[in-house]
């Protein structure tokens, strides 16, 4: 990937990440995962939601990225994104319109996803 595409997808991510936080659990693999989701022409915006740790282990592990397969009445999307301990819902807000709008895009994003 060249520089050039690189600052495209940062930009196209700063763009689109809205909410009362910007943090996102996975560090640069965590950014670079909703850097990919925003470059879909029906992602509007990305909203991180709260950060939820379980147990007492050791942080790091493998972060791992899962559009949920339910979307909402409005075709908005969930992402869940883990990483160790910690897990975080990502909201997706699109602009399809219905349900299954949102079922076509949830599986194109999970491809996009499978490729990394």
């Amino acid at each position: 990937m060249d520089d050039t595409t690189v600052k495209s997808k940062e930009a196209s991510l700063k763009e689109k990440l809205h909410g009362a936080h910007t943090t996102v659990i996975g560090e640069r693999q965590g950014k670079k995962i909703l850097a990919i989701i925003s470059q879909h022409e029906k992602v509007k915006g990305i909203i991180p939601s709260v950060i939820t740790v379980k147990g007492k282990s050791s942080p790091g592990g493998n972060l791992t990225a899962k559009v949920l397969p339910h979307p909402d009445e409005r075709g908005n999307l969930r992402l869940l994104l883990s990483h160790g301990t910690s897990a975080q819902e990502i909201r997706i807000v699109t602009t399809v319109a219905t349900r299954e709008e949102g079922l076509h895009l949830l599986e194109e994003l999970n491809a996009m996803l499978f490729d990394i």
